[in-house]
């Protein structure tokens, strides 16, 4: 086991920067979840990023907002500006529920403590700064700016919201994963000849009598005009969509009171080696020491699991990841991942079993187009919804090859795959049969030897309808694949659970839908167990169908459920099988017009 000094990990205070011998620092980053040295928590990996470039940076965790601001003096000015990474996940997610009902819990927090972080911690940290120090420049990133750098619907005020620049008074936003453009922006302020203004994959405001348009521009809706029609945010949803997933896009522009809010294309994705260097980084993958003996759920949950690529091409309406991390997919090589797993075995209570080898959708590994240049023309936002693209190889040969040498390490005694499966992956014929052959082993290796007792997968509906508005696959595929995870099951003598998940209240959807569910899930003799509430979140295809009522690519009408009671009137059918919603929902029926269900539901 490795012995670690406190100078392993980033400094978090005044004492910590003396013990190693700095007098001053030149970047300090600001964080809204605790600091874990961990290559799946942005502020960690930001900022051993920059130290890798040679520059000294600090973290700050969770500073209090409320008091006299002393954790946003302890350390002073930096030499070059401050950083904002205001927490892994949307920082309302984080704090609200579905209904709009505070948290009871943080998993981000020692001791899962919820009070720890505002509202917005970007507006609130960078408006504190601001204050203190009106001449260092604020650099926002993270998920919660790089989703509200245009225009966006906030659904826990009910309205829409303008840029996060605006409102922040932030200098710069860096949007998606930020490795690239960090690095390009420190070069640039250490050269002080070069614009900061040009660099890809970052937003900035200016005065719009000092914005010069270029050719190939995308001039978005104002905000204004987005507040009169609803039917303009819609359609500037669209372009905002299909620039995040192209690999050449072009620059898009909004106006908002008297300003412009410029958004550059982003960095082409990240080359394997450039992923490598993110992950070999110093890391302790351990809580910062100040938190002995507390608990942070967050990395509980990740502490022996390991992501072995980046991005994903589902394009699922109602998910940020490709939004954030782009479509294309960067894998990571064996030997990285293979290092890392021999990191983990360093970890001092580790027992032999690897928690997931993963990534946003787990078998989505080296993936990619056959033709490059097919790629570079697509603007799709899905390479499998509505259909597989053609050009999608899909093979699983790479992720087998991971998985076995994995497990041949002999302290390795089970690796298991805890990320979500894409089974319309799996079970898709595809014109070369090695692929499917590939596809078929694969499902006999996961479920025979990486389920840890449940496994989970994402239908999210059983109605075409309602599919077709998420960019999910038919749920007849969710049955074929039950069948093949219960035969596995039977031939290994395995008791293994699917645990499958299920949204309700997404736009599209009715009660009828969701009685619907109800019956489907019954037939396979499911009682649901996780099952949510639409929540909207910025900048996704639902939460534009949501909020405007229009869908961005037709701008036809979708109905959608707002009200709590008819939130409520579709999420009771998840829970048919309880006793004490027998009532309500046979009088839904009834008022619905499909009494010739009740039968169906609750006879034998």
């Amino acid at each position: 086991m490795k012995e670690y000094r406190l100078t392993d990990w980033l400094p978090t205070t005044k004492k910590e920067v003396e013990l190693r011998g700095w007098d001053e620092l030149d970047v300090i980053l600001f964080s809204g979840d605790a600091y874990v040295d961990h290559p799946s928590f942005g502020a960690a990996v930001i900022g051993r990023i920059l130290e890798a470039e040679g520059l000294r940076v600090a973290i700050i965790p969770q500073p209090n907002w409320r008091d006299d601001l002393r954790d946003f003096k302890k350390l002073g000015r930096p030499r070059l500006f401050f950083g904002i990474s205001p927490g892994c996940m949307d920082s309302m997610v984080n704090k609200y529920t579905a209904n709009k009902r505070l948290r009871s819990d943080d998993a981000y927090t020692p001791d899962a403590r919820p009070d720890m972080r505002p509202d917005y911690p970007s507006i609130v940290y960078t408006q504190i700064l601001k204050k203190l120090y009106p001449d260092v420049p604020v650099v926002l990133g993270g998920i919660e700016a790089s989703m509200r750098r245009v225009t966006h619907y906030d659904y826990w005020q009910d309205k829409l919201m303008k840029s996060i620049l605006v409102e922040s008074v932030a200098d710069l936003l860096i949007y998606g994963m930020g490795e690239k453009p960090v690095v390009e922006l420190i070069r640039r302020f250490n050269d002080k000849r070069l614009s900061l203004n040009t660099i890809p994959q970052i937003a900035y405001l200016c005065k719009t009598t000092d914005f010069i348009s270029e050719e190939g521009d995308i001039r978005l809706f104002s905000h204004a005009e987005c507040l009169k029609d609803k039917k303009k945010q819609a359609a500037n949803f669209r372009h905002i969509e299909e620039e995040s997933n192209k690999y050449t896009a072009s620059r898009i522009t909004q106006e908002v009171d008297g300003m412009t809010v410029v958004v550059n294309p982003p960095y082409p994705p990240l080359t394997e080696a450039e992923l490598d260097h993110s992950y070999d980084l110093p890391y302790t993958r351990l809580p910062h020491p100040k938190y002995k003996g507390k608990r942070i759920p967050a990395y509980d949950m990740i502490k022996f699991s390991v992501n072995i690529h980046r991005g994903c091409f589902g394009g699922c309406a109602f998910c940020t990841i490709s939004a954030h991390q782009g479509k294309f997919i960067v894998s990571r090589s064996k030997e990285s991942i293979l290092k890392e797993v021999k990191a983990l075995m360093e970890l001092p209570d580790f027992k032999g079993y690897l928690s997931d080898l993963g990534g946003p959708s787990a078998n989505m590994y080296r993936m990619k187009g056959k033709n490059p240049d097919i790629c570079a023309q697509c603007k799709k936002p899905s390479c499998i919804s509505p259909v597989i693209c053609k050009n999608l190889n899909a093979d699983h040969t790479p992720l087998l090859d991971i998985y076995k040498e994995v497990d041949s390490i002999p302290e390795i005694k089970r690796s298991f795959i805890g990320s979500g499966i894409r089974y319309d992956l799996l079970l898709h014929r595809y014109a070369d049969d090695n692929l499917n052959k590939a596809a078929h082993t694969y499902m006999e290796e996961l479920i025979a030897h990486h389920v840890s007792g449940r496994l989970k997968v994402a239908p999210e509906h059983t109605e075409d309808n309602v599919l077709k508005m998420m960019r999910k696959p038919s749920f007849e595929l969710f049955g074929q694949f039950k069948k093949i995870f219960d035969r596995v099951n039977k031939q290994h003598g395995l008791n293994q659970q699917l645990i499958p998940y299920f949204i309700s209240s997404h736009p599209g959807c009715t009660e009828a839908d969701m009685a619907n569910l109800a019956i489907q899930t019954k037939k396979l003799h499911f009682q649901l167990e996780q099952v949510q509430d639409f929540t909207p979140t910025p900048m996704t295809l639902a939460t534009e169908m949501y909020y405007t009522g229009y869908h961005p690519y037709t701008l036809e009408k979708v109905y959608t459920a707002r009200t709590k009671e008819q939130k409520l009137a579709q999420r009771q059918f998840f829970f048919w099988y309880k006793p004490e919603f027998r009532r309500q929902i046979t009088q839904a029926l009834q008022r619905i017009g499909k009494k010739d269900l009740i039968g169906k539901l609750f006879g034998r």
